[in-house]
């Protein structure tokens, strides 16, 4: 007997090699891949450690310049103090030079002459002085002269003038302090 059998058979078709380019290219893409992947988690902890020192420089500057504000205000303030001791200073080794031009105008006046006004500005000094003569008047710029404090001494003007009856001599006299 013959048999047949008339259920078709799927016949497995013979499956073809995969090519070895296919299976080469798949391995180089797989290892680029894991390099890739390698170098990208490399790099970017990398970048991170150096933004992470980016940061850390930003608070130094931040800091270092808050620092040399303070310096800066310190020197501002230094000096200022500096100028403000000088003046004190001055004014503590000047305080006596008033008192003693006073003293020396006072010492080298003649009898017959008198202050009326006296003007210091700096090392300059005014004075307006009246005299019973004319003598007393160079006797009095004389005196000056002579004077180791006083320098440039200058006369003025000299005018005559009738007073209760008496004539008198007003004069202005200018000259400077030595230092």
């Amino acid at each position: 007997m013959i048999k047949v059998n008339l259920l078709s058979l799927k016949k497995k078709k013979k499956q073809k090699p995969l090519p070895t380019f296919l299976i080469s290219m798949a391995f180089i893409a797989l290892v680029a891949g894991v390099i890739l992947a390698y170098l990208i988690f490399f790099f970017s902890g990398r970048v991170s450690e150096r933004q992470e020192k980016v940061r850390g420089n930003e608070t130094k500057i931040a800091e270092l310049k808050r620092k040399i504000k303070d310096v800066e205000d310190y020197e501002k303030r230094n000096v200022v103090f500096q100028q403000r001791k000088e003046i004190i200073e001055t004014l503590g080794r000047n305080k006596s030079v008033p008192v003693k031009i006073l003293d020396e105008i006072n010492a080298l006046l003649p009898p017959g002459v008198w202050l009326t006004s006296m003007e210091v500005k700096g090392d300059a000094v005014n004075l307006n002085c009246s005299a019973f003569t004319n003598t007393d008047v160079v006797n009095y710029v004389d005196n000056l002269k002579s004077s180791k404090l006083f320098a440039d001494i200058y006369l003025q003007e000299s005018v005559q003038a009738q007073t209760a009856g008496f004539s008198l001599y007003n004069f202005r006299l200018t000259f400077k302090v030595k230092a």
